[in-house]
């Protein structure tokens, strides 16, 4: 589990693909130190695991899932990486429960700058909004961020001086594709009223006794 509170920001190096799935080696820095074989690390919101180590540099194995939801595919050498070892036991809680398993991608739509804040607007796929609530958390590309506002075709995020300045969204620029995941208590929610009330019936009285209210 991770918190999406962005450690460092890592560079990878290498980007081997293996038909559909691929390898990255990434240099994580100061993260190497007490890195094991098998721990998670969450490269841009994506939960990997690391099947090896060579000095600062540690190497994932991407599956052809991760691939098909995130944005992993448009890295290359040199790219820059927001980085979240899986937090401790010990760990201060600092952002949301971020799980690493993206759920799709959206767009920057727009940024506005003020002063050394910024606004930014994404669009996303209807599905993604639905798990979306004003106010509440959103993890993009491993951050954890608040929904300003939202609507039928997008949301934004505000983002403070730091997190700019310590994430790879200081050059973040309009039409740059980001991963999204949503809140899991979003999403449980969610899945318990689906099944409660399916989209095509309305909410009966019978239902609601059905389910002890």
């Amino acid at each position: 589990m991770f918190t999406g509170i962005i450690e460092t920001v890592g560079t990878v190096r290498q980007v081997t693909p293996r038909g559909s799935q691929m390898q990255v080696a990434v240099d994580i820095g100061r993260l190497a130190e007490g890195t094991s074989l098998g721990d998670s690390i969450a490269v841009n919101g994506v939960c990997l695991t690391v099947c090896r180590l060579e000095g600062s540099c540690a190497i994932f194995d991407v599956s052809t899932e991760t691939i098909r939801r995130s944005n992993l595919t448009a890295l290359k050498p040199g790219s820059k990486v927001n980085l979240e070892r899986a937090m401790s036991a010990q760990g201060r809680f600092g952002g949301h429960i971020v799980q690493g398993h993206v759920d799709g991608v959206g767009k920057i739509a727009a940024i506005r700058k003020q002063a050394d804040f910024a606004e930014f607007r994404f669009e996303a796929e209807s599905d993604l909004l639905k798990q979306m609530v004003p106010k509440g958390s959103v993890a993009l590309d491993g951050i954890s961020l608040t929904v300003s506002k939202l609507d039928k075709t997008g949301f934004e995020v505000a983002i403070i001086p730091t997190t700019l300045k310590e994430t790879t969204w200081h050059n973040a620029k309009t039409g740059d594709v980001v991963n999204i995941e949503t809140d899991i208590l979003v999403k449980i929610i969610q899945r318990q009223l689906d099944t409660i009330v399916p989209s095509s019936k309305g909410l009966t009285l019978e239902q609601l006794k059905e389910h002890g209210f």
